[in-house]
């Protein structure tokens, strides 16, 4: 049986470790050649190399999002590579520690904005120049539930994941005539190396923050990796402009 992105070129950014990585795992999986972009390149060239150990085809890239000329680059290196970009995971991400506004600095907010929704901005215009002529694509931002409700203590984060919500049904719109879908996807509460670094060993909070997801436990990457991979698929046709949470039902709207 072919895979759900049989013979198709996929492009996953923070694509490292976490939910990027298990994204990535799943394109290569599902049959896409897979170009895996990170800020660390050496992680991005680990999870590269396993997919070609695994006998898929993939690449390992090191892009800073939030560099225009990165970005540009990047997807320049795809198409080289792959001839065609047919999927994009918008994936990469930063998190801080809570902030009140009133405490924030400017600095720290344009930081969390120019890597959340710049970078996504960036990848999002750069992968539209290769499929807009192709007349077809399908592109995946990751959100968050901070894309729909307050995360108080991360005003910033709330911004930038509001903001990648309306840029993702902005251009669904512009460019569904051009045979190019955009959806995000809205992760809760998933167990990530970013999640890890935040809790630490501290039991009491790793029960707490599971006690609060309706489910009882946190999420895995790799489910918010098969939402991500569905949306990118023919499977997901006439799915456009949709965001779609993978929380557990930690969020209801």
């Amino acid at each position: 049986m072919n895979g759900l992105v049989d013979g198709l070129v996929a492009l996953v950014t923070g694509g490292g470790s976490g939910i990027g990585a298990a994204s990535a795992r799943l394109f290569a999986a599902e049959g896409a050649r897979v170009a895996v972009a990170d800020i660390d390149g050496d992680a991005a060239a680990v999870v590269a190399d396993e997919i070609a150990a695994s006998g898929g085809d993939a690449i390992g890239m090191a892009v800073d999002v939030a560099d225009e000329d990165a970005v540009a680059a990047m997807v320049a290196a795809v198409v080289d590579r792959f001839g065609r970009l047919d999927c994009a995971h918008n994936n990469a991400g930063i998190s801080s520690p809570p902030f009140a506004t009133i405490d924030m600095s400017l600095e720290e907010c344009n930081r969390m904005l120019s890597v959340n929704l710049t970078g996504v901005f960036l990848c999002v215009r750069e992968e539209l120049k290769v499929m807009v002529p192709q007349r077809s694509g399908a592109i995946v931002n990751t959100s968050s539930g901070a894309g729909v409700v307050p995360a108080p203590g991360r005003p910033h984060y709330t911004a930038a994941k509001h903001g990648v919500l309306g840029l993702t049904k902005v251009v669904a719109k512009e460019h569904a005539a051009d045979g190019i879908r955009v959806n995000a996807v809205l992760p809760g509460i998933i167990h990530t190396p970013m999640i890890e670094a935040s809790f630490g060993d501290n039991q009491a909070v790793w029960q707490g923050v599971a006690a609060s997801v309706p489910t009882g436990r946190l999420g895995l990457p790799e489910e918010v990796a098969q939402a991500a991979v569905w949306l990118c698929s023919p499977r997901a046709s006439y799915v456009n402009g949709e965001s779609m949470a993978v929380d557990g039902a930690t969020v209801t709207r």
